[in-house]
């Protein structure tokens, strides 16, 4: 199925809800791309045990396809110094939530409890702030990426999926900020930013 060895399958299939995905994924170390940028697959991410998020929503995606779901993701878009990020979606009753991997304490996984997306997308936005500004930096939400559009090659490639990563950058993205209230955002306060440097996984750990 999908090319998947049956050791690969067996993991994948055991993932048969939203939570038992994103347990798994708090369990796999971060990615830190000590030796360079990567957008694996999930085959990949699987054999090298370490991931970014946008490889973590794959992951949950392709978990989600093989329970009969659409391997939906939506990028969030920030300003610098602030990097982007991807989530998995997921829809339960017509309320979405999302599948996160973050190494960070905060913009993690969302119950299904929103009704738009744009609901959605706005449960990141007090969290996701530089810690050494306070600066809040979530600027816009994509559309639902749907990687069936790529066939089924991303969930075994070798390659890095960098066709994924430009879509998700380019796709049609909504802005959360109203242009007259830009200047009325307040900066995260010194507890905010104490636990937001938080992190999961240390870049000096082996694992990551």
């Amino acid at each position: 199925m999908f090319g998947l060895t049956k050791k690969e399958l067996a993991i994948l299939k055991k993932l048969s809800s939203p939570i038992k995905i994103q347990n798994f994924l708090d369990t796999i170390p971060a990615n830190y791309e000590k030796k360079g940028e990567t957008y694996m697959s999930p085959r990949r991410t699987l054999r090298e045990k370490k991931a970014h998020c946008l490889e973590g929503a794959l992951i949950a995606a392709a978990a989600l396809l093989l329970q009969g779901e659409k391997p939906l993701l939506m990028d969030l878009k920030t300003v610098p110094p602030d990097t982007d990020h991807v989530v998995a979606l997921y829809k339960r009753n017509g309320f979405w939530g999302a599948i996160s991997k973050t190494n960070h304490a905060t913009i993690r996984f969302r119950d299904p409890i929103y009704k738009t997306l744009r609901e959605l997308a706005l449960s990141y936005f007090h969290e996701y702030f530089d810690n050494k500004s306070g600066k809040k930096t979530l600027r816009s939400y994509s559309v639902p990426l749907d990687l069936t559009i790529f066939g089924e090659n991303w969930i075994t490639s070798e390659e890095n999926l960098d066709e994924i990563a430009v879509k998700l950058d380019t796709i049609n993205h909504f802005e959360l900020i109203p242009s007259k209230n830009k200047k009325l955002i307040r900066k995260a306060d010194k507890m905010e930013r104490k636990a937001g440097s938080l992190l999961e996984w240390k870049r000096s750990d082996k694992r990551t």
